[in-house]
């Protein structure tokens, strides 16, 4: 394979070639279920049969060439999947899959691990929630808790674990240039020792991970840990990257938001979108809050020095929303990925430091407090999204909260199946608020667009929303 045909996947890939019917079994990750447990999964009801069709699916089309969820969705349409126990197991039967997941005849291995891990954890979590009603999801301490059970079913969280999970945030629809400083991040990483978490996509998501890969081979490490954290709304967009060793998807955007900060020995964050933009938010939305004041979690922006004005106007964009002091939170660093690396060891150690003198777990931050405003799920409706107060009259805290809800409504519109049907069905989300902050969201925003970092395809991209000054009564 290329290096350009690594980084942008197989040109003239055959996008409806399909394997009519198949077989697979898993390799370990349900070898020890229960007849009542099997027979739960193979007649699961049709809303939990359709996820984890759309889940498999996303899973089945890796490489793809489109971050649109609806394009995959319709063009596989007649893809579909059934659970059937056995006495030594069981064994899922696939129609009409994408036939770029085998060789030969045979489903790729790491496909195959990540399809099962799916499985593992939509019908977990759904059976939890719908059945049992174990998950208290009405309170900040039963959803993370939640978060903590799914990451512990998937074998995520563990107690044999030093810190050294590095979760590494940025843009799917990257250039090169960006998708190898990112890698090469990713190598200054895996020198030291150090595991990769990412959302398991492809562009800065892949980039961290293939760096690793090849020092963590070169310094004979074997425990290499290779952690995606996805949810079913953004999975057909982002498909896993076939370096993933461990995969666990979540119900929604918030409690895999929730998934990262807690198992996160540190955060580095590489140019992106919207997306990359809800998450930046999200993390400092927490770092701000006066209860997390002495919590180590380090956190650094990085990229080329040719990107250097990409964080320069993310830092613009925040100074102005949240004040000069919130530049306190994040160390910008360009064109030194072995500084980061350093700089990241660095950090890394006083977060062991506090863990040990505080007697907290290594492998999940429990002491981190995640207000209700950035805990609870937010459906961007029209109507939700043009309520958002984006406005500075108001406690940060809650500021904050509604500029990650606005950033994570146009990531829907942009990829997500039901947003953009939303989209087409009613035109434009519509933002309202502050002059100051809607002239920041538009330059922030124009210049995604303008960069390419919305979609894959740029070319095909048509902005999902609309911006104005003032309340929505007032326009």
């Amino acid at each position: 394979m290329t290096i350009e045909n690594e980084f942008d996947g197989t040109p003239g890939r055959a996008e409806t070639r399909r394997i009519s019917r198949t077989t697979v079994r898993p390799m370990s990750a349900l070898d020890l279920l229960s007849q009542r447990e099997m027979a739960s999964l193979a007649n699961a009801n049709a809303a939990i049969h359709e996820l984890f069709r759309r889940c498999a699916l996303a899973i089945l089309n890796t490489d793809g060439e489109t971050d649109d969820a609806r394009s995959v969705y319709d063009t596989y349409a007649d893809f579909d999947v059934n659970v059937i126990p056995e006495p030594r197991g069981l064994k899922l039967e696939l129609f009409n899959a994408p036939a770029e997941a085998f060789v030969d005849g045979t489903m790729i291995a790491g496909i195959r691990s990540h399809l099962f891990a799916a499985l593992r954890d939509i019908v977990f979590t759904e059976h939890k929630i719908n059945e049992r009603e174990t998950f208290d999801l009405s309170s900040g301490e039963g959803i993370t808790d939640t978060v903590f059970r799914i990451l512990r079913n998937a074998g995520v969280v563990r107690s044999d674990t030093q810190p050294g999970l590095i979760v590494c945030w940025g843009g799917h629809s990257i250039s090169r240039t960006e998708y190898d400083y990112s890698k090469n991040v990713g190598y200054s990483l895996g020198l030291r020792g150090f595991d990769i978490c990412t959302g398991c996509g492809a562009g800065a998501m892949k980039g961290p991970m293939k760096g690793a890969a090849i020092a963590h081979a070169k310094q004979l490490k074997r425990d290499s840990r290779y952690v995606g954290i996805s949810e079913p709304g953004i999975i057909a967009a982002e498909s896993p990257n076939a370096i993933v060793n461990e995969l666990v998807i979540l119900p929604d955007i918030e409690k895999r938001l929730e998934a990262f900060v807690r198992v996160a020995h540190g955060i580095i964050i590489f140019p992106g979108g919207v997306g990359t933009a809800e998450e930046i938010l999200f993390l400092l939305g927490l770092k701000l809050h006066p209860r997390n004041a002495d919590i180590e979690l380090p956190l650094i922006f990085t990229g080329p020095a040719e990107n250097s004005a990409y964080f320069e106007q993310i830092d613009t964009f925040l100074r102005m929303c949240l004040g000069d002091d919130v530049a306190e939170h994040y160390q910008i660093i360009t064109g030194d990925p072995a500084n980061v690396a350093r700089a990241t060891r660095t950090a890394v150690k006083a977060v062991r430091r506090q863990r040990i003198t505080h007697s907290e777990s290594f492998s999940y931050c429990w002491n981190l407090h995640i207000p209700d405003e950035l805990q609870q799920p937010f459906i961007p409706t029209h109507d939700n999204m043009a309520g958002l107060k984006l406005h500075r009259d108001q406690p940060q805290h809650l500021l904050i909260a509604e500029l990650r809800r606005a950033f994570s409504g146009i990531v829907a519109g942009n990829v997500k199946d039901f947003g953009v049907r939303a989209i087409e069905a009613h035109g434009p989300y519509r933002l309202h608020g502050e002059g100051e902050i809607i002239d920041g969201l538009a330059g922030l925003l124009h210049a995604f667009v303008r960069d390419g970092r919305m979609k894959i395809d740029p070319g095909t991209y048509k902005p999902c929303f609309e911006l104005a000054a003032g309340k929505p009564e007032d326009t």
